[in-house]
């Protein structure tokens, strides 16, 4: 690889953009005059397809429906050295993806990721605002580290990011997922800003606040028990062991002070709850050293992939 060009290869996941895939494509193409275009349509219902192939893209579909589907389809099809996501609807600035793929080159990074700057009022809603903040303090608890903006579609991967991948999700909690990928193997990545802009007249946002927003909470959490066993079942062990304690204080001290304990039933749920503490502890130690033999797997799937190019 060293002494020759990398390939870049941008891809576009959309779903009934058809005011905007055109631009989108465009935007790309200037900014990679020799790159692929490739355009993945996820069902759309207008003239996606049509507008995309005119402007020049290649053209794929996906029929299962959402996001992390047409992710998991791109990562499989596409070869390349360094790839360019980022959503078909014009909302991102083409201009900085060169600068980013120049980062990644140079500092040998695997992803950088575009932290969003709003152009405008109407560019992002107020619930998602809350709510990307939001999720992205809890990634930072949980995980010890985040990222400014988790849910950016505006990506730039090395390929040994995109081929190790295991696509999971199916849906908009893809940008989580795949920023616990790259917490959890302590890949180098990076940030940089980028404009934000406003949908184009006749497209609009397929993010569902309120649904998507806990579909999303849901995979944090369920990402948290997969990679953190010990903690996440430590913490439920603590919970029925403190449950048990205190249910059992009282019949203690009557036991101290008369001999009997006349609280069968007490009696027989306190040690029940302790015995699910244990069980659940248990169960955090034989999942931690399962966890730590699949992270060993993945980092050996990642490191077996080509380096971010450099010369």
């Amino acid at each position: 690889m060293a002494g020759s060009s990398p390939r870049i290869a941008v891809l576009l996941p959309c779903y009934n953009e058809e005011a905007a895939i055109a631009q989108t494509v465009a935007g790309f193409r200037a900014a990679f005059p020799t790159a692929a275009i490739h355009v993945y349509d996820n069902n759309s219902r207008d003239r996606t397809i049509e507008v995309a192939r005119a402007a020049g893209a290649i053209v794929r579909s996906e029929r299962m429906q959402g996001k992390g589907n047409v992710v998991r389809r791109m990562f499989a099809d596409i070869d390349a050295d360094i790839y360019v996501m980022a959503d078909g609807d014009a909302t991102y600035d083409a201009s900085v993806a060169p600068a980013m793929v120049e980062r990644l080159i140079g500092e040998g990074l695997d992803m950088i990721v575009g932290t969003r700057v709003h152009e405008a009022a109407e560019a992002y809603r107020r619930g998602h605002v809350l709510g990307n903040r939001a999720m992205t303090g809890l990634l930072a608890r949980l995980f010890g580290r985040s990222f400014t903006d988790i849910f950016s579609g505006y990506r730039v991967f090395s390929r040994r990011f995109v081929k190790s991948f295991p696509v999971l999700s199916s849906g908009f909690e893809i940008e989580t997922e795949i920023s616990v990928h790259a917490l959890e193997l302590k890949m180098p990545v990076g940030e940089a800003e980028t404009r934000y802009f406003a949908r184009l007249e006749g497209s609009a946002s397929k993010l569902n606040t309120y649904r998507d927003g806990f579909r999303i909470a849901k995979t944090i959490a369920v990402l948290y028990r997969i990679e953190r066993p010990m903690l996440f079942f430590g913490f439920i062990a603590m919970v029925f062991a403190m449950m048990a304690v205190l249910l059992s204080i009282p019949l203690g001290i009557t036991y101290l002070k008369t001999g009997l304990v006349p609280r069968f039933p007490t009696a027989i749920l306190a040690t029940g709850l302790m015995i699910l503490a244990f069980l659940n502890l248990f169960t955090g130690l034989i999942l931690d050293t399962v966890v730590r033999g699949r992270q060993e797997m993945r980092r050996l799937a990642y490191l077996a992939q080509p380096g971010p190019f450099s010369d």
